[in-house]
This record gives structure tokens, sequence and C-alpha cells, in this order.
């Protein structure tokens, strides 16, 4: 039987922490844990977007000392000039990193021959003892919905692994023959037992990494809102038509709903219907190429 804890919002953007570790995920875990030594080289994928909250702090403790390549998926949701940062961030803890976007195919060569030199070392050991020469087997780790079975889809040239918008949609195991002595070992996203951070939590609720069933609408809207505001206000303002913004993020949503029509009888904003237009608008990309992390934020592992 499932657990069926999750986060819960409160107002005045707190949240209370109830355990988040559904069945599913643990049997995940486990089937990491029984299929790693088979791989050769692991692929820990991200939210480009949202790098730090979107990792998963299991997967470095299950991948161990194997060679690992961190992908920042949808980089061309990001913010170039903060995944830039983040790119160099990783590179000075010695971590090979690529910006990709895998709807769109950039970054796919790159990951590609990154693959193989990793691989390089372990299968030359192999051939010096005189063994037959296998295909390259590497596996693709990450939470739900940062794009795993696009990405695989990508890489396969075909439609191999299904793509939904809710997140951990991703069943089972299947082994993905990608050519040319590639292998991809694909799995379920695995979420962390528990979140304990409130701002990575609000932004994995925004990207999606987070079923919109078990969070605060308000709390997650106004705090992305407050973040637009103070980081990115033209954006917000060209994209809603806003000529200002205000201090209290509630008001400034309030515009917005004016703006779009979102109002029903007695002239009132239907903020419901404002807040999801908001967050459809943000996980598309039509406010802009928005980063939510940021590396100077995590000098000491938690946002400041």
């Amino acid at each position: 039987r499932q657990n069926t804890n999750s986060i819960v919002f409160l107002k005045g953007g707190i949240f209370m922490i109830i355990n988040w570790f559904p069945g599913h995920m643990a049997k995940a875990r486990r089937l990491i844990e029984e299929n790693l030594r088979l791989v050769d080289v692991a692929i820990e994928l991200v939210d480009a977007r949202i790098p730090w909250s979107s990792t998963n702090p299991m997967i470095s403790k299950l991948i161990n000392q194997k060679p690992c390549i961190l992908v920042l998926n949808k980089s061309d949701l990001a913010d170039k000039a903060v995944l830039d940062e983040w790119i160099a961030y990783y590179k000075t803890q010695g971590r090979t990193v690529i910006a990709m976007d895998s709807k769109g195919g950039a970054g796919v060569k790159q990951l590609l021959g990154a693959i193989r030199q990793l691989a390089a070392p372990k299968l030359a050991r192999w051939k010096a003892r005189g063994l037959k020469t296998r295909s390259v087997r590497t596996i693709i780790l990450g939470i739900p919905n940062v794009g795993k079975s696009t990405l695989i889809n990508r890489l396969a040239h075909r439609n191999v692994a299904k793509t939904a918008d809710r997140p951990g949609e991703t069943k089972g195991k299947q082994w993905v023959h990608l050519g040319d002595k590639l292998e991809l070992l694909d799995t379920p996203g695995v979420l962390w037992p528990k979140l304990e951070n409130q701002v990575s939590a609000y932004r994995l609720a925004a990207t999606g990494a987070i079923s919109d069933t078990v969070f605060d609408m308000e709390t997650v809207i106004t705090q992305l809102i407050t973040a637009l505001s103070t980081y990115y206000p033209e954006q917000l303002k060209t994209r809603f038509k806003l000529d200002e913004l205000f201090a209290d993020p509630f008001e400034t949503i309030e515009l917005i709903g004016r703006k779009r029509g979102c109002i029903i009888s007695g002239g009132v904003v239907d903020i419901e219907k404002t807040y999801k237009m908001i967050l459809k608008d943000y996980r598309e990309g039509k406010i802009g190429a928005i980063s939510l992390d940021r590396p100077d934020e995590f000098d000491e592992g938690e946002p400041s």
C-alpha cells in the first residue's frame, strides 16, 4: 500500500512537512540500487530553471563513485546568464555538466560524446583483459517531470518512453537501445523522502515537479510573482501589459486578472482562474526565459 502523505502549504507562505515517500518511489530506489552495477555512466537530470531545488540528494548517494553527467534540462526556459553561472559553479566542483533542451535537441551531441568519454576507461579495461567489447550502458536519474521521457525519446530518435504532464508518470524499467553500441536504462522518477526547504518546495511546485493537487495555489503563485517582480519585472509587465507592479504580490495578481479579463459577476477578479493562467504562462516560458534558483543563494546549502 502506498504512503499518500504529501506537502501541505498553509496560509502566509508557511508549509508543513508531511512525509513524502510513496511506495512507488521506494520501489524506484530499490530498482536503481539493483541495476546501477550494470551501468557504466549515470546521467542526473535536473530542471535548468531550478538546478538546486530539482536535485535529489538521494541520487549522489546512490551513484557513489560511478561516472556521472549532470544535465541541466529545459535550458531554453532558463535565463542564459544565470544558467552560465550554474555551469561554472558545477564545473568548479569537478562535475561534467551539459545544458540541454531535450525537446528542441540542443545539447544531444555533447551528451552522447560525454557518455562515451566517461565510459572509455572502463571499456578499455575490458578490452585489455581480452573480454568481448559490449555496448556502453547508461541510466537517467531525476525527480518527476524534469523531462526524462522526452530526453530518452530524443536520444532514441523515436517514441520509446511515455511522456506526460503529471509528475511520476514513467512506470517500471526498460532498456532502450540508442544504436551504435549504446544502451540506456530508464527508471521511474525518484523524489526525496521529505522536503524541508520552503523556497525549493514552492519552486518545485511552480515548475510542475510536485502535483498541482497537493499544494496551495495562492502560496505558490504569490511567491512566484514576488520572485518575478524582483528579478524579471520588465518581462512580467510586458507579458501581462502592466504599467506598474505592486509591493504586495496579491495586488499585482489582481491587476493581471483584470488585464486578462478574468472577471466574475460583480466585477470581481476570478483569482483561481488567474492563478492557473499565471502558472501555465510561466511553465510554458511565455513570460520569458526565467531562472528561480541562483548559485549565490546556496552558498551554505540553503537559500539565503
